[in-house]
């Protein structure tokens, strides 16, 4: 009955001030009308037992302190709120198409760029409450790792375990064509509003049986957008290489095919970024997370009922009882 209760003027709170020093007057006043009456010796008294009207003598005043209690809170007016909400999303289904050749443990991103690249993802995955979301891993070939789901938490769990092709006995090199024909066909019979794939590499298409502005036209014939991420510094990039002594660096030269990227993004309703560092993929996902944002239409009903009927009834049967007490019951005869 009373769940949301608020109150409409909660400054007559402060009346309950009153209330200690009405207490100390009246303790006073009795004290001042029935001083105590002293005695030689109280043996003669032991017996006596107090009657019920002198046991409820104080009654009527405990009474009219609740009805003055009861009175504030009416004059406060309590009331409840109740409302109704009404969501309606328009769901987003995202694939993550990632690359994971041993090109990818390149440390121009630190710890390397698969890590580096992992991160961002999980963050931007937490970002998207109401979609879902896949994983599609390449590299010489192309494998769904998870397919579009609510579940995040599973998401996220495979995610973390993605390691280099190496690692994962996939064959090495880039398929680009192959990993996006493979998110293509993860999201093809999506009945969302909106379908999109994030494809992030750092290399050159050099394998794969389907090319990659041929499943560019095929995501676009499925109405998906497609962005594109090419990962890793301009220039050349730190490699970690296992030799007989060890792990040794050698300087790799970064080669991105930026013209396959953008043309990919371009014929998707897409767009084509560059990242050069962490804070630059980071700032990345964040655009595309606002470039791809699910429609909420919220609409909110509130209703506010009065609340204060039953204090004021209280109230009022509190108050009739202390006048039958004190003028019937309680009545002292001169």
């Amino acid at each position: 009955m009373f769940n949301n209760m608020e109150f409409a003027n909660p400054g007559y709170f402060y009346l309950f001030i009153l209330i200690p020093f009405v207490i100390v007057w009246y303790v006073w006043k009795y004290k001042k009308i029935y001083p105590a009456l002293v005695v030689s010796a109280s043996d003669g008294m032991k017996t006596s037992e107090k009657t019920f009207r002198q046991k409820i003598l104080h009654l009527p005043f405990v009474l009219r302190l609740l009805v003055f209690a009861l009175l504030i809170i009416v004059l406060a007016r309590p009331q409840s709120s109740s409302s109704s909400r009404t969501v309606k999303t328009e769901g987003i289904d995202i694939v993550l198409s990632l690359d994971i050749s041993t090109s990818m443990l390149a440390e121009d991103f630190k710890p390397n760029r698969l890590e580096a690249a992992k991160k961002t993802a999980l963050e931007f995955i937490d970002e998207r409450i109401n979609d879902r979301i896949g994983l599609v891993v390449f590299a010489g070939q192309s494998f769904t790792q998870c397919p579009i789901t609510f579940d995040h938490s599973v998401l996220k769990n495979i995610f973390q375990s993605i390691k280099s092709a190496d690692k994962m006995a996939i064959e090495d090199g880039t398929a680009i064509g192959m990993g996006l024909a493979t998110a293509v066909d993860r999201l093809k019979d999506s009945k969302a509003k909106s379908k999109v794939i994030i494809l992030l590499t750092d290399g050159v298409n050099n394998t794969g049986i389907v090319a990659p502005i041929t499943a560019a036209d095929i995501a676009k014939a499925f109405n998906i957008r497609v962005y594109t991420i090419g990962v890793g510094t301009k220039g050349m990039a730190p490699y970690p290489a296992a030799t007989p002594f060890g792990k040794q660096y050698m300087n790799m030269k970064v080669e991105i095919d930026e013209k396959v990227l953008k043309d990919i993004a371009s014929i998707t309703g897409g767009k084509f970024f560059r990242a050069t560092g962490n804070k630059a993929l980071k700032k990345i996902y964040k655009e595309i997370d606002k470039l791809e944002k699910t429609k909420i239409d919220e609409s909110v009903f509130s209703r506010k009922s009065e609340e204060y009927y039953p204090f004021a009834l209280a109230a009022a049967i509190l108050f009739l009882l202390n006048i039958f007490l004190r003028f019937v019951y309680l009545r002292r005869i001169p």
